[in-house]
């Protein structure tokens, strides 16, 4: 088979599209892994669940977000007492 010269020009075009669509999926998968290492494999618009009983909040923790969002504790108040809250003791 010979070569023709007058399909340089869509072999080349076709070549820079596949070579899109690499770097498309290559960025796509990097924002995902950014996007699981950051949130912890749960989603920006999903909270941590700590309760296993049906997928409820932590009422306490739940309590201690709204306490913050109120300003009615600071963040080195509410960030200590996450931590304690988070904290498994047994």
């Amino acid at each position: 088979m010979e070569w023709a010269p007058e399909h340089t020009g869509t072999v080349v075009a076709m070549m820079m599209v596949l070579g899109l669509i690499v770097v498309a999926a290559m960025a796509a998968t990097m924002a995902w892994l950014v996007a699981m290492a950051v949130y912890g494999g749960r989603g920006p618009d999903r909270p941590v669940v700590l309760s296993e009983e049906a997928g409820r909040l932590d009422p306490a923790l739940d309590e201690l977000r709204h306490r913050y969002a109120r300003g009615e504790i600071g963040r080195e108040e509410y960030l200590q007492r996450k931590i304690d809250l988070e904290t498994d003791w047994d």
